[in-house]
């Protein structure tokens, strides 16, 4: 296996741009406003690392996986996060570190799962497939699993200036709607698609 930059630079490159609109990139932002960014973007990255690995030595079993059954859960996940962001919404405002959800554990299980779980055949995950068996694994993987972690850190680095600058009620409450989008995303592919 050579190492080849411009491999990793044509993933890097389609990878970034196919995630910047892509669900998991404004659930990072959502997830950002609440939580501990450096705690969800390692949650995120693991997550984005796994898939980038499995999308590289499995490539076209991803097809294989229950479409139906994954958007569901996925979408079921959005939900529940709509839900705990809108419950939260009641909470004091009077303190500034009320706002954070502080343990490590809780923040990265939370991240890890939302990405995880609702990765599971995205179209990065189908193009890190498709790039691998063209341009090789370890070009693929590099590139792939950097893109994916970029766009996290550009999602939470935007969910933290939006935190600063926004009222917490009112952040809760476009994350809440957000996720409460993405949920209604997610079963409309899942039945549609």
């Amino acid at each position: 296996m050579t190492f080849d930059p411009v491999a990793i630079l044509t993933a890097f490159g389609l990878i970034f741009l196919a995630e910047l609109p892509d669900k998991t990139m404004f659930a990072s932002l959502a997830m950002g406003t609440r939580m501990r960014p450096l705690y969800v973007w390692f949650g995120t990255s693991t997550a984005f690392i796994v898939h980038v690995a499995i999308a590289v030595s499995a490539g076209s079993l991803l097809s294989l996986l229950p479409n139906m059954a994954v958007k569901l859960v996925s979408a079921a996940l959005f939900a529940f996060g709509a839900f705990v962001l809108l419950r939260s919404g009641d909470d004091d405002e009077g303190d500034a570190d009320a706002k954070i959800v502080t343990g490590f554990w809780p923040v990265y299980t939370t991240a890890f799962m939302a990405v995880f779980i609702s990765e599971w055949g995205d179209l990065t995950q189908i193009t890190t497939a498709n790039l691998a068996a063209a341009n090789g694994w370890l070009p693929t993987a590099i590139g792939s699993a950097v893109a994916l972690m970029s766009v996290s850190a550009l999602a939470l680095v935007a969910g933290q200036f939006i935190a600063k600058r926004v009222p917490l009620k009112t952040v809760q409450r476009i994350g809440a709607l957000c996720m409460a989008g993405l949920a209604v995303w997610t079963l409309i592919e899942a039945f549609t698609g």
